[in-house]
C-alpha cells in the first residue's frame, strides 16, 4: 500500500490539531461545535475535507482562505451523503436537523471570501441570517476594495445549502455573487426580505462569472435573482457566461400588501451571454415597482460604467405565471451613458395567468424602450390581459425604432391594443414607427382586426382561442388535436410553445 495515498482524519478542539499528517495526502478533519472553526479553515490544505457537526452552531464571521492548489477543500456536513439528498437533488427545509448552522454575531457575513481565495466547495451547511442590512453570505467583493481581476475569488461551489433569513425581521441578501467562477445549485434560499430596502435572495455586479445557478429555490421581496446593479469597481467588467436553470424563483403571495418591499422576480442590468433555460418564475405584482416579473434593462446604476451592457441572452423553455406583467427589455439607460441591449432571444416559454385584474398593473406581455436590437419572441403560448407588446422611446414624430424585432409563431390574445406604439397606436402605424424591419408573422392575436396587421396572422375570436387548448380552465394549453394552429407555424410546427420540450427542460431532463 502506498501510504500517500492515505487520508489522516484530524480533531479540532480548542483551537489545536490532533492528528498524524502524512505529506501530500488528503485529511478528513472533524470540527467539534466547541472548536475553532476559522483555524481549521486556515490550517486546511487542498484536497482535504472539513466535517461540521450536524445541528451544531459555529457564530463567527468566518473567512475563506486563499490557499492555492488545483485541488478543492470540502467544508461540509459530518452527516453522511446516504442522509443527504443526492447531488441531483435540491435541499430544503426538512433536512435542516442534518446541517451545521453558520451564524454572524453581528451585520457583517457569516461566511465570505479572502482576495484570491479559489477552490472551495461548501456542502451541506445552514447559513442563518440575522435580519440586518449585510448579506449572509458573500462571495468575492463587491466594494472599490476588488478592483483587480487577478484577485477575484474563483472555483467555488455552493451545493444543497440552506441560506435563510430572520423569519421576521428578514435579511438584506442571501448570497452576494461578486466572484470569478462559481456554481451555486440544489439549494435553498428563503425569508429575504426588508421594508426599507431592496432585497435579493442573490445578486453580483462585480465579478466576472462564469455562474452556474442551477435547481435552487429563490424567494426575496425585492429582487430574486440580479445580475447588474451597482456599478463595478473593475474597469470594463460585464459579468459574462452566466447559467440560469431549473431553479424555481418565487415570492409568498402574502407578502402582498405587507411591509415588505416587493419589485420583481429577475432582473439583468450588466450581462453578457446569459441562459435563462427550465425555470419556475411566479408571483409578482406592482408593490415597489410597475409588477413586471422579467427585466432585462441596462444600467449604468451610478454613471461610472458606461461599458454596461445586455447582449446575447437566451430565456427558453420556462414557465411564468401570477404576475402583474411579463417581461420589460429596455435597449440604453436613459439617465446615463450605455451600451445597447442586443440579441434576445425569448422561445418556447409558458406564460400563465398574466393578470392585471388580479395583480394590478397593466398584464402587459412584453414592453420594449428606447430601441434594444435583435429582439426575437418566438413560439411562445401566452395567457394575458394587458396588451401583447408595447414600444417607446424617442418622440411621435421621431420614436427610437427597435431594430431587427422578429414576432412569429406565438399564441396570445389581442386584447384592447395588440402591438402597441407610443403616442402611435395600434397596429400597422405601431409596427411601421417602432418596428419598421420586422417580422411578424404566424401569430395568434385572437380578438384582433387582421386589416390592421401584416398578413399571415391569425385572428380567432376569443371563444375559439380558448377552445383550440386541451382545457384551457384547467391550465392545460396544450393544442387540441383539433386545433387549426397545429403545423401551422413558420417552422411547419405547432404555433405556440411546444409544451413537451418545455417540460422535461423543467424536470432537467435530456432534450
Amino acid at each position: 500500500m502506498n501510504i500517500r495515498r492515505l487520508a489522516a482524519t484530524l480533531l479540532i478542539t480548542g483551537g489545536l490539531v490532533a492528528a498524524w499528517v502524512i505529506p501530500g495526502a488528503s485529511s478528513t478533519i472533524v470540527v467539534p461545535a466547541d472548536a475553532d472553526l476559522q483555524v481549521a479553515l486556515d490550517r486546511a490544505r487542498p484536497g482535504d475535507t472539513l466535517l461540521l457537526q450536524p445541528g451544531a452552531t459555529y457564530t463567527g464571521n468566518f473567512v475563506l482562505p486563499d490557499r492555492g492548489g488545483l485541488r478543492p477543500i470540502t467544508l461540509r456536513s459530518g452527516t453522511s451523503n446516504s442522509r443527504l439528498p443526492d447531488g441531483a437533488t435540491r435541499i430544503d427545509p426538512s433536512h435542516a436537523d442534518l446541517l451545521p448552522k453558520l451564524k454572524s454575531p453581528n451585520s457583517q457575513p457569516a461566511l465570505r471570501t479572502a482576495p484570491n481565495a479559489r477552490q472551495w466547495r461548501i456542502l451541506a451547511i445552514e447559513f442563518q441570517g440575522t435580519g440586518v442590512a449585510g448579506d449572509i453570505v458573500a462571495l468575492g467583493d463587491g466594494s472599490s476594495a476588488q478592483r483587480d481581476r487577478n484577485t477575484i475569488p474563483r472555483d467555488l461551489v455552493l451545493d444543497r445549502v440552506l441560506v435563510r433569513g430572520d423569519p421576521e425581521r428578514g435579511q438584506k441578501r442571501g448570497i452576494s455573487l461578486n466572484s470569478g467562477a462559481t456554481i451555486i445549485r440544489n439549494s435553498y434560499i428563503a425569508d429575504i426580505k426588508s421594508a426599507n430596502q431592496e432585497a435579493q435572495a442573490i445578486a453580483g455586479w462585480n465579478g466576472t462569472g462564469p455562474y452556474v445557478i442551477e435547481n435552487n429555490f429563490l424567494e426575496a421581496s425585492g429582487v430574486n435573482l440580479l445580475i447588474g446593479g451597482a456599478d463595478p469597481s473593475i474597469p470594463d467588467l460585464v459579468p459574462t457566461n452566466i447559467t440560469i436553470r431549473r431553479n424555481t424563483i418565487s415570492k409568498k403571495l402574502e407578502w402582498r400588501g405587507s411591509k415588505w418591499g416587493v419589485k420583481n422576480l429577475l432582473e439583468l442590468k450588466n450581462a453578457r451571454r446569459v441562459l435563462i433555460e427550465g425555470n419556475r418564475l411566479e408571483n409578482c405584482w406592482v408593490a415597489a415597482q410597475p409588477g413586471y416579473a422579467v427585466l432585462f434593462t441596462v444600467r449604468n446604476s451610478e454613471g461610472k460604467a458606461p461599458w454596461a451592457t445586455i447582449e446575447d441572452v437566451t430565456f427558453r423553455n420556462n414557465l411564468l405565471k401570477n404576475s402583474s406583467a411579463a417581461i420589460n427589455v429596455l435597449g440604453f439607460d436613459d439617465t446615463a451613458q450605455s451600451q445597447t441591449a442586443n440579441n434576445i432571444l425569448i422561445q418556447n416559454n409558458l406564460f400563465m395567468n398574466i393578470n392585471h385584474h388580479e395583480l394590478d398593473g397593466n398584464g402587459m406581455f412584453l414592453q420594449l424602450g428606447n430601441g434594444p436590437r435583435n429582439v426575437v419572441v418566438d413560439h411562445n403560448t401566452i395567457i394575458h390581459t394587458g396588451t401583447v407588446v408595447a414600444a417607446y422611446g424617442g418622440t411621435r414624430t421621431s420614436p427610437t425604432p427597435v431594430p431587427g424585432f422578429r414576432f412569429t409563431n406565438n399564441l396570445a390574445a389581442h386584447n384592447a391594443f395588440g402591438i402597441f406604439g407610443n403616442s402611435i397606436g395600434t397596429g400597422m402605424p405601431a409596427i411601421d414607427a417602432y418596428f419598421p424591419d420586422s417580422t411578424i408573422r404566424a401569430n395568434v392575436l385572437a380578438g384582433g382586426q387582421a386589416s390592421r396587421y401584416p398578413p399571415g396572422n391569425f385572428f380567432p375570436s376569443m371563444a375559439q382561442f380558448l377552445a383550440d387548448f386541451v382545457s384551457a380552465q384547467d391550465g392545460d394549453y396544450h393544442l387540441s388535436t383539433r386545433s387549426a394552429y397545429r403545423r401551422a407555424a413558420t417552422d411547419g410546427f405547432d404555433i405556440g410553445a411546444n409544451l413537451e420540450i418545455l417540460n422535461r427542460a423543467l424536470a432537467g431532463q435530456d432534450q
